[in-house]
């Protein structure tokens, strides 16, 4: 009994371990917290402010709402805003972002808007420290490249901003070589979402197993699943507890009393 009871000890420790946050060189966090988020700014995308636009971007600012925003790459290496790999949702075009030049890309336009895909650092000037910001990086192609080059436009701003991402290896760089920039690990419970992802990874990063390479100061988490039980240890140990994405009233009621920040769209939070 004695050795089950040691057994578990450590197994409890070595759990501790794996889904701790940054617990020494943290940066400052108090601009970010108690915060709402317009995911992809405060966007509609049946009107002249679609999603990561600079329209929908004004718009939170004017409402005094943190932004939340994608990063990717276009062909010749410009850091652009834009969600999704594929342009055709939100342009009507095949193909991927990288598949075009930063030119090409302003040739398309977002939704039924006369908005055009923005580049970060068209982004960046037009927010001009006004609100904080949640910059995620996307890596459908599993590179890190977006990372470097979209650092040698923040680390001039002047703005609050944090990072966050879906894949470790984007924390892992910033870890490196952004040590002073909150980071993030966004996340969720993927197989209840859709079924197709059952693979161990995304057991692994439901269950926040790559934190123990990234050391996130925060957590970002589908809302839906916030008994998760390494989401709830990661925020114990000190971590901000962050969720996506919250849709009406109901839903940021109850968010509010899980997490400090939190991103919402499709609706306007009272």
């Amino acid at each position: 009994m004695d050795m089950l009871i040691l057994w578990i000890l450590i197994l409890l420790i070595v759990y501790v371990v794996l889904v701790a946050p940054r617990m020494i060189g943290r940066p400052a966090r108090a601009l970010f917290l108690g915060r709402d988020y317009a995911h992809r700014g405060l966007f509609d995308n049946a009107s002249v402010a679609p999603e990561n636009s600079l329209a929908a971007f004004a718009k939170a600012v004017k409402a005094g709402y943190g932004i939340e925003w994608d990063v990717q790459l276009s062909k010749d290496d410009i850091p652009v805003i834009f969600h999704d790999a594929s342009l055709e949702r939100m342009c009507g075009v095949k193909g991927n972002v990288w598949d075009y030049t930063l030119k090409e890309l302003k040739e398309f336009r977002l939704g039924n808007s006369e908005e055009k895909i923005p580049t970060l650092e068209e982004a960046l000037a037009l927010v001009n420290g006004r609100v904080p910001l949640i910059i995620e990086y996307k890596l459908d192609r599993v590179q890190t490249r977006v990372c470097a080059l979209a650092n040698e436009q923040l680390k001039n701003y002047k703005g609050a901003y944090c990072i966050e991402s879906f894949h470790p290896l984007a924390l892992l760089w910033y870890k490196k070589n952004r040590p002073d920039v909150m980071r993030g690990q966004l996340s969720e419970e993927f197989w209840k979402e859709d079924k197709k992802y059952t693979h161990f990874q995304y057991y692994a990063l439901a269950y926040l197993i790559s934190n123990v390479a990234t050391r996130p100061d925060f957590v970002a988490y589908n809302h839906k699943y916030h008994k998760n039980l390494s989401r709830r240890l990661h925020a114990l140990l000190g971590g901000v507890p962050v969720c996506y994405t919250v849709k009406n009233q109901t839903d940021y009621e109850e968010a509010k009393k899980h997490f400090q920040m939190i991103i919402f769209d499709s609706f306007i939070p009272r």
